[in-house]
């Protein structure tokens, strides 16, 4: 029976971010025919047909090669990891791990995790990003990342999901909006106002849920793509947001201040936690990773740095 190889695998990776072969040989410092060999050689053992080819266009993933270019990645990092651990044996964990986080409750305890983990872990590298939850499943699915702190929303089937804490939503308003003396809100009474609406993919469909389930639509009159800009809306007036991660600080830039509201209608919280693609098993790396976030209390740490709500 005919195989192919470690190093046939890397070859066909490099090609596939690349999308060309030419390129690919001159990141490896090979001949351009020992990288369409290997892509030969794997299309021949799987019989799929993992490119396609463009004339003098370089190449394009086919579907099947975008999903063998993701587990491949993955199998390279196994095989990565099982050499640092044999190296490793008796000593501390080492290698690259990445990581990637959503980016609203990342600050809140994030860096104290990853304070911890480099203390017991000095022999790792740490490569953390931030991203939306598009790009957070994407980047998961073509192996760009082992571990992901995120929230429940839509995750596929192919992901495995534990949760951490949960986040239920509030309402945040500048510190003399008409509602600003209240400790709770409905959700009726705020949609009489304008929302400023976080406006990420799948985050924006989740916060516009919340009225939806209860027949309500708020009057969306203002959006932006990061919580800086969204506090800096409400704290100078341009209505009302819904957040899910605590209010670490009451004021935005400016100076301006704002104030949290309990919201009192029943309203879907997030939870947070760790994500990894299914079936998949982690890098030593990753699953120290996984045991410190699983053995530490979040929860103490997220309420630990509320102000607010």
């Amino acid at each position: 029976m005919r195989h192919f190889t470690l190093k046939q695998l890397r070859y066909f990776t490099v090609a596939g971010d690349l999308s060309s072969v030419t390129l690919a040989a001159r990141q490896l410092h090979v001949s351009q025919p020992s990288i369409s060999a290997a892509i030969q050689q794997i299309e021949e053992v799987t019989g799929l047909q993992l490119f396609v080819r463009h004339h003098a266009q370089g190449l394009s993933l086919t579907p099947a090669g975008k999903q063998l270019l993701a587990r491949a990645k993955q199998l390279l990092r196994d095989a990565d990891g099982l050499e640092q651990f044999a190296v490793s044996l008796g000593e501390d964990v080492a290698g690259e791990l990445r990581l990637v986080a959503f980016p609203t409750f990342a600050p809140v305890f994030l860096p104290q995790l990853l304070r911890r983990y480099a203390d017991a872990y000095p022999a790792v590298s740490l490569a953390c990003h931030e991203e939306n939850q598009v790009d957070i499943i994407r980047g998961l699915n073509q192996g760009e990342y082992e571990l992901a702190f995120t929230y429940d929303l839509q995750v596929p089937a192919n992901i495995d999901f534990t949760p951490l804490h949960r986040f239920p939503p509030y309402a945040v308003v500048a510190e003399d909006h008409p509602l600003s003396q209240r400790e709770q809100v409905s959700l009726a009474e705020l949609v009489e106002f304008p929302m400023v609406l976080l406006d990420w993919p799948q985050s924006r469909e989740y916060f516009l849920s919340i009225f939806d389930i209860h027949g309500l639509k708020p009057q969306v009159a203002y959006r932006a793509k990061s919580l800086d800009m969204i506090r800096g809306l409400v704290a100078n007036g341009f209505g009302f947001s819904l957040f899910n991660t605590p209010l670490t600080t009451v004021e935005a830039f400016d100076g301006r201040r704002l104030t949290a509201l309990r919201i009192e209608d029943e309203a879907r919280p997030l939870s947070m936690g760790l994500a990894s693609l299914k079936g998949l098993r982690l890098s030593p790396a990753a699953e120290a990773m996984r045991e410190l976030a699983m053995r530490t209390d979040v929860t103490a740490m997220v309420v630990g740095r509320k102000s607010a709500v």
